[in-house]
């Protein structure tokens, strides 16, 4: 199919650039320039999908982001679901199908690049349409930094599609000399294709910018912090609710303006155009100059402006008043209207290929919003617009409801030199064109327009959501906007309600009787337009989706063969296979080295907050169980966090470095997310509080020396600390020299056995390994990875946050009411005991579980049973498997587990799953090994 509707001269189309590209498996031309809206458009393309729940053809409606129909899957050259034809730039060999609303995911990597970019500025302009290329001119001749964003491919808005003039001249003339200026200006950045989805708290706004196709990057994202923010993002023209009003061929009037000025496209042959405001006139009269017949105006006004309807008679265009359209007819395109008068009542059918309807404008009012600035109804326009808003943020242009060119220019060159003003500049007010203003009568607000079947009046196309959804909506008893969005899905496509959500409101306040300003407006939520994921990502994907962390010590594991574990974003030794060895092996060996010898831990990953400030201690009481204040400097003591809810949070040790000073350690994977929870209590709940907190996990290199000959291996290399149990008690610490490096050496066990934790700055930290490694050969010290850290504190009883816990246990449940402090007011959770779920005596219970001796290993996650005859499904589960492994110490298999009423039930037998099989285990205490400490002290 050639280009039947293409005009042979007009539009900002470069016609000596012809692009072939495959739509629905058939082959068509466009040129560069085009959308694929556009080229589809001008090979008399209209259907290009189906509606997603109705199966209903759908055709362009739209020529921009608001577009609800038209959504394409493009399969080449990469494959992205989910596109807006009326968004998408036409390139050479693109091929896209139809899209019923679900996309298909690419099987195949993304070669694309994407990017990330932070900008400051002191003024963003937000939309580059004739009220935002005022504003930005006004703002950048003060000499202030200006960024101006504008998602369309060139700057101009709605001056492209309009065919205006400007002081006597087209408008592009003055659109491309102030875009020049504003390029050449040395503290402005321009940025055409760049859509602001998203205004967050203080001016922090992100925005997608679409790179050409000859950039390595397809698309960057921006994250813009401005000092003063002007919101020139246009206006949304809105459809009409009328029976069949989802046909292929029925477009909103100002979009077929769009085409045939921006792209020299007809949208068909013969128009009928049905609206309630003037703008559809001009769409009307220009259609008309470039060869489209237009069969009728259908105004539900009744009076009409004089000014448009005299131009009407010149050209022989007739106009119906007081006068809609009940209904269309037409298979995969609209052939016909139906007309009907208010007045009398009376019908009338008109022949058309296009319907072109117009209900008036809404302002783009989405960022403001965003940005929590209020709403008001205007009734001049018959919509919503901004009100209050946010500091630093000024809506101008049609974004404010001025529709008028002329205003928006002033208004938005005024805005720009106030706002650069206030960004501490002095600006003025640059001086803007002229423009046509012919008179303007009102607009009638119209939403619904009574039809004969309510099923086929749709009020969002996108969601195939019609005026019989909200009447059921209603009808159950709903009279918020919010709650009816949420029962017929209206707003909630793609398109985030751009041209359903206030025809929404205006359909809920026709059939609720009331005034639309009472109803209102439904929330606007970022983002603006969709955004993919891969955008967000930007460059952290694949190996740089999360930051690799290693430990001082990593080139050292990696040379003895070590595989790894990953804990939260750290690479930790697993464990240290010898040749021929497999892991329960090795495991196996690594265990009976501590528990008889010496080994030695890389633990440089344990999370290490330092806390200081006045209120140090009074802080560290309210989000520990148990108490930190009477913390003697010089001592360790071991604490537990819980969530407000009195469930187990983290755990560690709390070391006093100070009189105002503390040192706390937490699990490897919980750090940044205690950091993150301690932070917000501290700056949103106790800002009264003296403290300062800063992660210093980085800056030390720890190691474990432990089992019954660590002292012996450790006084090798250490000089100005004594060693002894009297000198050094458990739960100390002290500050000296190890391997000629200054060191702080704390007695901390996590295996039951003697035990020493070696800190130095992170720099010392191979050097001081491989001297305690030297100091220990004689002992045959042993290096053990995680796994074997697992088994050791097992046997021992010490559950591990996260994989003994799940976010439902508390202190008393894991055996640890020793830690829950009986001397303090008040802490994180301790209110929460006293709830009757948190105190009932059938909570789950962490206890110990020996399965027969000769059994394989219980698996982890494994679900407990009472009974081995299981009755019928559902059957009751008593609890699930938390840590299992074999035991060099015990010569057996053993595990931890949540179990109901635990405690009560030690010394009886359930039963779990093995393979296929279920296996008998007894209930025991969860200390396996040296249930007295007594090789605490070696």
């Amino acid at each position: 199919m050639s280009d039947d509707f293409r005009l042979p001269e007009g539009g900002r189309i470069d016609r000596d650039r012809v692009l072939r590209f495959r739509f629905d498996g058939r082959d068509y031309t466009g040129y560069q320039g085009d959308t694929l809206a556009s080229a589809l458009l001008a090979n008399g393309v209209h259907q290009v999908t189906t509606s997603i729940k109705h199966g209903r053809p759908r055709g362009i409606v739209a020529a921009g982001p608001e577009e609800p129909n038209a959504l394409v899957q493009i399969d080449e050259p990469f494959p992205e679901p989910m596109q807006t034809a009326t968004t998408v730039e036409l390139r050479d060999g693109l091929a896209a199908t139809g899209l019923p609303g679900q996309g298909r995911l690419a099987t195949e990597p993304d070669p694309a690049h994407y990017d990330a970019t932070h900008a400051h500025c002191d003024v963003l302009v937000v939309g580059g349409g004739p009220a935002g290329l005022a504003a930005a001119l006004s703002a950048a001749r003060s000499g202030a930094r200006v960024i101006v964003a504008d998602s369309g491919t060139e700057f101009g808005g709605s001056l492209l599609g309009s065919g205006e003039e400007l002081s006597g001249r087209p408008a592009e003339h003055w659109i491309s000399r102030v875009v020049a200026e504003l390029t050449e200006a040395p503290e402005v950045t321009v940025l055409p294709r760049t859509t602001v989805f998203g205004h967050y708290d203080h001016n922090y706004l992100v925005a997608v910018e679409h790179k050409g196709e000859d950039s390595p990057i397809r698309q960057r994202t921006w994250h813009i912090r401005s000092r003063e923010v002007v919101l020139a993002t246009g206006a949304h023209e809105r459809p009409l609710v009328f029976p069949g009003n989802d046909r292929p061929g029925t477009m909103l009037a100002g979009s077929a303006r769009t085409y045939l000025h921006r792209y020299g496209v007809l949208p068909g042959r013969r128009a009928v155009v049905f609206t309630t405001n003037d703008s559809a006139y001009a769409a009307a009269i220009d259609l008309h100059d470039a060869g489209v017949e237009i069969a009728a105006i259908v105004d539900v006004r009744p009076v009409v402006s004089t000014v448009w309807a005299a131009r009407c008679v010149e050209r022989g265009i007739p106009i119906h008043h007081r006068c809609g359209v009940i209904g269309t007819s037409g298979d995969a395109r609209v052939t016909g209207a139906t007309l009907q008068r208010v007045d009398d009542g009376t019908t009338s059918e008109l022949d058309c290929d296009v319907l072109l309807v117009s209900g008036g404008w809404n302002p783009a009012v989405h960022l403001h919003s965003q940005s929590r600035g209020t709403l008001r109804y205007s009734a001049e326009i018959a919509a919503f617009v901004p009100d209050r808003s946010a500091d630093g943020v000024r809506s101008i242009g049609a974004a404010a409801g001025v529709l008028d060119t002329y205003d928006c220019l002033r208004t938005g060159s005024e805005a720009g030199s106030d706002a650069a003003r206030d960004a501490g500049f002095d600006a003025d007010f640059a001086e803007v064109p002229s423009a046509a203003a012919p008179p303007v009568v009102p607009p009638q607000p119209t939403w619904l327009v009574t039809g004969v079947d309510e099923a086929e009046q749709y009020v969002d196309l996108a969601r195939d959501a019609t005026v019989t959804d909200v009447r059921k909506a209603v009808g159950a008893g709903m009279d918020s906007v919010e709650h009816i969005k949420r029962f017929t899905t209206i707003g909630t496509a793609h398109d985030q309600g751009k041209t359903s959500g206030i025809l929404s409101s205006g359909v809920i306040a026709h059939l609720l009787g009331v005034d639309l300003a009472e109803v209102g407006a439904t929330t606007f939520r970022a983002p603006y337009t969709p955004v993919a994921f891969a955008a967000l990502a930007g460059r952290d994907r694949g190996d740089l989706y999360d930051p690799i962390r290693v430990t001082a010590m990593h080139d050292w594991h990696v040379e003895q063969g070590s595989p790894f574990e990953n804990v939260g974003q750290w690479k930790r030794p697993w464990y240290y296979p010898r040749p021929g060895e497999d892991m329960e092996a090795a495991v196996l060996r690594e265990c009976e080295a501590v528990r008889t010898g010496v080994g030695m831990q890389d633990v440089s990953t344990l999370g290490k907050i330092d806390v200081q400030g006045p209120d140090a201690a009074e802080f560290l009481d309210l989000v520990y169980t148990n108490k930190m204040s009477t913390l003697k400097v010089g001592r360790i003591r071991y604490g537990l966090m819980c969530t407000s809810d009195g469930m187990v949070f983290d755990d560690g040790t709390v070391m006093r470095t100070g009189e105002h000073r503390y040192l706390i350690s937490t699990t490897s994977g919980g750090a940044a997310g205690v950091l993150e929870w301690l932070e917000d209590w501290l700056q949103t709940e106790w800002p009264h509080l003296r403290v300062h907190l800063t992660s210093v996990t980085e800056q030390w290199a720890t190691i474990a020396l432990a089992g019954p000959r660590s002292r012996e291996v450790l006084a090798q290399v250490t000089s100005g600390i004594a060693l002894d149990n009297e000198s050094l008690p458990f739960m100390a610490w002290e500050d000296g020299i190890v391997a000629g490096r200054r060191a702080r050496v704390c007695r901390i066990s996590f295996s039951g056995e003697l035990a020493f934790e070696i800190n130095v700055p992170r720099w010392y930290g191979r050097e001081v390994w491989e001297a305690l490694h030297d100091a220990g050969t004689p002992y045959g010290i042993t290096p053990y990875g995680t796994e074997t850290m697992h088994v050791l504190r097992a046997e021992k009883g010490f559950p591990i946050v996260g994989q003994d816990t799940d976010g439902t246990v508390t202190p008393h449940d894991l055996g640890m009411s020793w830690a829950v402090s009986k001397k303090k007011d008040d802490f994180l959770g301790m209110r929460s005991f006293t709830r009757a779920d948190t105190a009932r005596s059938d909570r789950k219970h962490l206890v110990g579980l020996l399965p027969p001796v000769d059994e394989a290993v219980v698996p982890e996650g494994s679900q407990l049973v009472e009974t081995e005859l299981l009755p019928e499904p559902p059957v009751p589960m008593l609890g699930h498997v938390t840590s299992s492994y074999r035991s060099a110490a015990l010569g057996r298999p053993f595990a931890l587990a949540l179990v109901k009423s635990g405690r009560d039930r030690i010394g009886q037998t359930i039963y779990s799953h093995v393979g296929d099989r279920l296996v008998p285990v007894e209930i025991t205490e969860p200390v396996f090994y040296d249930k007295e400490g007594a090789r605490r002290d070696g």
